[in-house]
């Protein structure tokens, strides 16, 4: 059962690291004319749910990968709203 949760772990980690270039050139650009308002919004939404979800089944991998995805997807949402 541990290689199994190190794979998620791993799949999930890939996952949320897979937000950082969209991130880090929002960052650097201030400019969110290419991204979806509605999109982010109902994906910060979802994972909000997958992360009660995991808490609710016990599985770490589950919560740790959405909550990083959280984080990113939220800095993303708010610089949407920020720069629009």
């Amino acid at each position: 059962m541990e290689s199994i949760a190190t794979l998620g772990f791993v799949a999930g980690s890939l996952t949320a690291i897979s937000f950082l270039p969209q991130v880090v050139k929002i960052w650097q650009t201030k400019s969110t004319k290419d991204i979806s308002l509605g999109m982010f919004l109902l994906y910060v939404l979802s994972t909000i749910l997958w992360i009660t979800y995991g808490f609710f089944i016990g599985s770490g991998p589950v919560m740790a990968t959405n909550v990083a995805i959280l984080v990113m997807a939220s800095f993303i949402l708010i610089m949407k709203l920020k720069y629009k």
